[in-house]
């Protein structure tokens, strides 16, 4: 696991051809808007997200992100004990994000 800030996250994840978006935030977050091409698994499923992480392909490189940075550091943390070695936390969250926006 990586904790990149915001410009760090921007410039490696355009470099890279084998990334992955995951947002870890609540529906009622990702209605307020989500970064293009992301995947939305609420870490709050518990058990659920587990079983939704488990089915990802653990050769991609995982951004991961939720509103503040804390949550997405969970996750890449859960994610590192199953497996996926390439995981990388947005520092700051979607709070912090200046990038493109898409609504959900």
């Amino acid at each position: 696991m990586a904790d990149l800030t915001q410009e760090q996250w921007k410039a490696q994840l355009e470099e890279d051809s084998n990334a992955f978006i995951l947002d870890v935030r609540t529906n009622a977050e990702v209605a307020e808007g989500i970064i293009p091409d992301a995947k939305q698994i609420d870490i709050y499923k518990g058990q659920g997200f587990l079983q939704e992480v488990e089915e990802l392909d653990k050769s991609k490189n995982y951004y991961i992100y939720c509103r503040s940075g804390n949550r997405s550091g969970q996750a890449c943390s859960i994610m590192n004990q199953l497996g996926f070695e390439n995981t990388y936390n947005l520092v700051g969250g979607f709070n912090d994000w200046n990038g493109e926006v898409a609504n959900n």
